[in-house]
């Protein structure tokens, strides 16, 4: 156990519907409600590590400490998140939303999906309940998705929304992987209503990780603009 010398602030909750795995948060919603929490310096960006499986609809106390902050279960240290400098690489590339329309229909979490009611890719959570990003093959590896940007969209949200179609850039049948660690760097919120498009990469694989890459588009009549973008270590299960 870790002891803590450390400020206490108000805790976190992960709302029972902001679920990944039926019992636990969603990744990159929950590093997402970490994030908001962390000063960041200018130049740079958060990251954020899981350490447990985020617990549901409880108050995780958060905790500051010379690094940055760290987020409990009791005595269980479920997240902690640092100021650290941005990934150095270029954005996966933008892709029309005709194409991401097109990839989303071959999705393969509509044969075989993990967590079928998570929060963001579960393809049993109804419309206007999960985000329902659907990241299907495009020819060259990548993924890509159409996204209707929900009412209220916040960071957390994008968070969300930069998390799943990376990992199904590695997801196969048979192999399941949940998020470990995410950098995010968050340009612009949407609005609500707005339709964008979710495009992920593998960047490597080390034994049982995968480290990818995402990033969020807003298409328009000057071209994608670029919202925001993230780089991921996923674990295998």
């Amino acid at each position: 156990m870790r002891v803590c010398q450390a400020v206490r602030v108000d805790p976190i909750t992960i709302p029972d519907r902001c679920n990944g795995p039926a019992d636990s948060g969603n990744g990159g919603y929950t590093a997402g409600l970490v994030a908001v929490r962390l000063s960041v310096p200018a130049g740079r960006v958060a990251q954020v590590t899981l350490r447990v499986p985020p617990p549901l609809a409880v108050p995780l106390p958060v905790v500051t400490t010379g690094a940055g902050i760290e987020v409990y279960a009791g005595t269980r240290l479920v997240a902690e998140a640092a100021p650290v400098e941005p990934p150095e690489h270029p954005p996966v590339p933008p892709v029309s939303l005709a194409d991401a329309v097109r990839a989303a229909a071959a999705y393969p979490g509509f044969v075989d999906h993990p967590f079928p009611t998570c929060y963001v890719c579960g393809p049993r959570r109804a419309p206007g309940d999960g985000l329902r990003i659907f990241p299907g093959p495009l020819p060259d590896g990548r993924t890509a998705a159409p996204w209707r940007v929900p009412d209220g969209c916040s960071v957390a949200t994008v968070w969300a929304a930069l998390d799943c179609p990376g990992g199904w850039a590695i997801i196969g049948p048979g192999r399941p992987y949940v998020l470990g660690r995410m950098v995010a760097r968050v340009e612009a919120v949407p609005d609500g209503g707005a339709e964008c498009v979710v495009t992920g990469a593998v960047a490597a694989t080390e034994g049982r990780k995968a480290h990818v890459r995402t990033a969020l588009y807003q298409p328009g009549p000057g071209g994608p603009r670029l919202l925001a973008v993230a780089s991921s270590t996923w674990i295998a299960i």
